[in-house]
């Protein structure tokens, strides 16, 4: 009389031989245990066996000291062939697991157009990462265009979205971003400063939800200035556009202010905090007789880069730009860190947060590298020369 396990084990093997797969369905992938024991079967069958340790092929070996299953050591060569595709394939089919897909805020205070080479750096810095968008990241882009008086609200939107982090720039970015949440990770790219805002507690131990990298834009205006003098010596009534509402200007503008006293220049300060308030801005540097021009790193001013240029040129003004996305406006000079560079270090805060680790125990980064970039273009078209001596400090010569 036959027992279930040989008509099991009968029936198997004439499916086998009439090339239908049997009933028995493997699972997708092998777990690691099974494919350990099955290689350990195989290198202990010969001891094991009471036999000749060369007998039998190597899949009886492989599977008959473990009793997988009764009449193992009758399976067909087309079995085998399945078990051992099986084992192999399995770390394949792990890896094509679905991956968690991370989901990036950005709150950015000008417009698409204006900031798109600094978030292409950004996303060349997630590459290098190996983070894709699209693929195992997501970005949710919010832009103010301009108007600070929004960021507020597109904050907020970021944050119903439950976005893993923001990453913003700029003093009111920060401070919108803080005020929408005090939990999500955020990464600044660029701002003047962390500290005297009590966005952080110390560029070392920044504690909180918030950390990135600083610009030293207090420290470097006094510089500015310096050398915008150096390349014109007879400047000396100078207008300074800053926004006020701005805590990193206002820091870099009393440093500005300093440095005129004992340059025994003039300061005319424009105040702007709002678009329309270059319509008065430009008239009131006219009135003052500025014979130069200082704008400052500012996502309002930045946003209106072209239209800072175009007065500046039009009135035949030598100007220093605090934010080097006025040099693709045409501008004449720029002394500072380089912007794209500091997006593209953004990303290295972005993947450390999402690896675990938490903002407030990341330090601040402050730029490692300061350039001098003059556009010798725009100074043939303002009429204006040079110094060779000076020339030769830039780190970038625009023709």
């Amino acid at each position: 009389m036959t027992t279930g396990s040989s008509a099991a084990t009968d029936s198997a093997d004439r499916d086998a031989l009439a090339g239908r797969r049997p009933d028995r369905r493997w699972p997708a992938t092998v777990p690691p245990v099974i494919v350990s024991a099955l290689v350990l079967g195989a290198l202990r069958a010969p001891l094991l066996a009471p036999h000749s340790p060369m007998e039998g092929s190597l899949g009886e070996r492989l599977v008959a000291p473990l009793g997988i299953f009764e009449g193992a050591k009758r399976l067909t060569r087309t079995a085998l062939v399945g078990l051992g595709a099986m084992i192999f394939l399995a770390p394949v089919v792990a890896a094509q697991s679905p991956v968690k897909t991370a989901r990036i805020g950005i709150l950015a205070s000008g417009t698409a157009s204006t900031q798109a080479a600094r978030y292409e750096a950004f996303r060349q810095g997630l590459n290098e990462l190996g983070y894709v968008e699209g693929r195992n990241i997501v970005i949710e882009y919010r832009y103010a265009e301009g108007k600070s008086e929004r960021l507020p609200a597109l904050a907020a939107e970021l944050v119903r979205l439950k976005v893993d982090l923001i990453l913003t720039a700029g003093d009111q970015g920060v401070r919108a971003a803080k005020q929408a949440s005090q939990t999500i990770p955020i990464v600044v790219a660029l701002v003047n400063d962390l500290v005297g805002p009590g966005y952080v507690a110390s560029l070392a131990r920044p504690g909180g939800n918030i950390t990135g990298l600083t610009t030293l834009t207090s420290e470097l205006s006094a510089k500015r200035l310096e050398l915008l003098k150096t390349a014109f010596p007879k400047v000396s009534r100078v207008a300074i556009l800053w926004n006020p509402s701005n805590a990193g200007n206002v820091t870099a503008f009393k440093e500005t202010e300093a440095a005129a006293r004992a340059l025994r220049i003039q300061l005319v300060p424009l105040d702007v905090r709002r678009a329309d308030d270059f319509e008065s801005a430009f008239p009131a540097a006219l009135r003052a007789r500025a014979d130069a021009l200082i704008a400052m790193g500012d996502a309002l001013l930045v946003t209106h880069r072209a239209r800072i240029a175009d007065f500046a040129a039009k009135n035949r003004l030598p100007a220093m730009y605090g934010n080097e996305d006025y040099m693709d406006a045409g501008g004449l000079m720029f002394y500072g860190p380089n912007v794209a560079d500091m997006y593209r270090r953004a990303a290295t805060y972005v993947d450390k947060i999402l690896k675990g680790a938490k903002p407030g125990d990341l330090p601040v980064e402050q730029p490692t590298k300061l350039e001098l970039v003059v556009n010798v273009k725009t100074a043939k078209a303002l009429g204006l020369t040079f110094l060779p001596s000076f020339l030769l400090r830039a780190d970038r010569v625009i023709e």
